[in-house]
């Protein structure tokens, strides 16, 4: 175990998403003399450097969903479908936002096909034998990964507040452990990716036929034991069962460079200071003169 080194993995899209919206809803922009709207780019590197100013990791990467088709819509073509395009004043802040986290020395990681969720958990399942691993996102499907040495920051309302969840506490809380999270997934669905699992069956009665059986193989042994109703929904909605099983887990073997050696942190430079300068990025610059412990000379 390298006892001191400790990776934060960053949840990009979850944290720029976040920031965009939030500000987005008062029509808050903030368009630099270029006309660049900033409000996304600026809120997404104070919830990082928060969390960094928190975590105190030796090493920082920043994942990217890269486009919106990846594997999953090959298995399922409906996958996110219902979700709408990002607002205009967004597109631009994608780009922007990798350049920002470039110019604080931060490693972008990013893989056509895959999801940030994929990249995360291939890293983390890479690391957390030997270093501890912490991700930050808003985003629970994210907690199947929790194992141990990797924790789980899940941010809440306004900055630097976080519900943190290790493999034992989700235990305690839910009743089931990470890795049955995916198949209580894959059974009541998820609105919000746009797959239906299998229709009729919610959350409750998922958790329960998982606790009970341990897994979908398990539950599809013991069909004769269910009651009529839950048999036939299952029965009726088999195959997309087995789709939305695909869909729910976070794959873990994404083709990555799975070298830590450019994603090492200390401090945030003055090279990095003058960057935001350039780019008008007024209340980061504000956040960061405020914050001492960011900018420790090395």
């Amino acid at each position: 175990m390298k006892k001191n080194e400790h990776i934060l993995l960053i949840d990009g899209m979850a944290l720029l998403f976040r920031s965009f919206f939030a500000t987005a809803v008062t029509g808050q922009f903030m368009m630099n003399s270029k006309g660049l709207p900033t409000n996304g780019v600026q809120g997404f590197m104070k919830h990082l450097l928060m969390a960094v100013d928190y975590v105190k990791p030796t090493h920082i990467l920043v994942c990217w969903d890269m486009g919106s088709q990846t594997f999953r819509n090959e298995v399922y073509t409906a996958y996110k479908s219902n979700r709408n395009a990002p607002p205009v004043e967004l597109i631009p802040q994608f780009d922007l936002a990798k350049e920002v986290a470039e110019g604080f020395n931060l490693a972008n990681v990013g893989v056509p096909g895959y999801e940030a969720d994929d990249c995360i958990g291939t890293l983390a399942k890479a690391h957390h034998k030997e270093r501890k691993v912490t991700v930050l996102s808003g985003d629970q499907d994210l907690l199947q990964l929790l194992d141990e040495n990797i924790e789980i920051m899940l941010l809440k309302k306004g900055f630097g507040n976080y519900q943190t969840y290790t493999a034992d506490l989700f235990i305690e809380e839910r009743g089931i452990t990470p890795k049955q999270f995916i198949d209580v997934k894959a059974l009541m669905g998820d609105t919000s990716d746009g797959y239906p699992g299998v229709k009729g069956i919610g959350e409750k009665t998922a958790v329960k036929l998982i606790q009970e059986y341990v897994d979908i193989e398990g539950v599809l042994n013991n069909l004769d034991k269910l009651t009529p109703s839950q048999r036939k929904k299952i029965e009726a909605g088999l195959e997309m069962l087995h789709v939305s099983r695909k869909l729910a887990e976070i794959h873990c073997e994404v083709p990555l460079p799975l070298s830590i050696e450019n994603a090492g942190w200390s401090h945030v430079s003055d090279s990095s200071i003058s960057f935001i300068e350039e780019l008008e990025l007024k209340v980061l610059r504000r956040f960061l003169l405020s914050a001492e412990s960011l900018i420790a000379s090395s």
